[in-house]
């Protein structure tokens, strides 16, 4: 398809694709709260410590997906959400990671160590709370060599 040489009429995705409906991997339960991660082939996975895959942010709804892969759909939330920090110190998201990458430890946690990881977002704040990571909002970092 060549340049437009006339106005077009561009669809707008509903909610500026702050809510995305994802094929879930067969075999896999997803809970509501979960950091929700996309494998290699496209299927929503829990987020999970491994290299290549995409954060695509909160499951809006628990689902058990006992089919197939792609047999059941997921709600997904982009924006920004509070997860678990690492537990072990050398590990943890500090202030120092503020606007910088945080990377997936599990479901619910966040990590600085990239060793291994997949990006989970860009770190907004971190307090008593936990850390607040912006997700889904085209952050491509890559996640460090494992």
């Amino acid at each position: 398809m060549g340049a437009l040489t006339n106005a077009r009429d561009t669809a707008e995705v509903m909610n500026g694709g702050k809510q995305l409906v994802l094929p879930v991997k067969g075999k896999t339960t997803i809970y509501q709260g979960a950091l929700v991660a996309l494998d290699a082939d496209g299927y929503a996975i829990p987020g999970k410590k491994a290299a290549g895959l995409t954060a695509a942010g909160r499951a809006e709804e628990t689902l058990e997906n006992t089919g197939g892969d792609g047999e059941l759909v997921i709600r997904v939330a982009r924006g920004v959400f509070i997860y678990a920090n690492a537990s072990a110190a050398a590990n943890k998201v500090t202030a120092a990671h503020v606007l910088k990458p945080c990377y997936i430890q599990d479901d619910q946690t966040v990590t600085a160590l990239a060793t291994g990881a997949s990006v989970a977002g860009l770190v907004v704040r971190v307090d008593e709370n936990g850390v607040a990571v912006e997700i889904g909002t085209g952050l491509t970092a890559p996640a460090a060599s494992t």
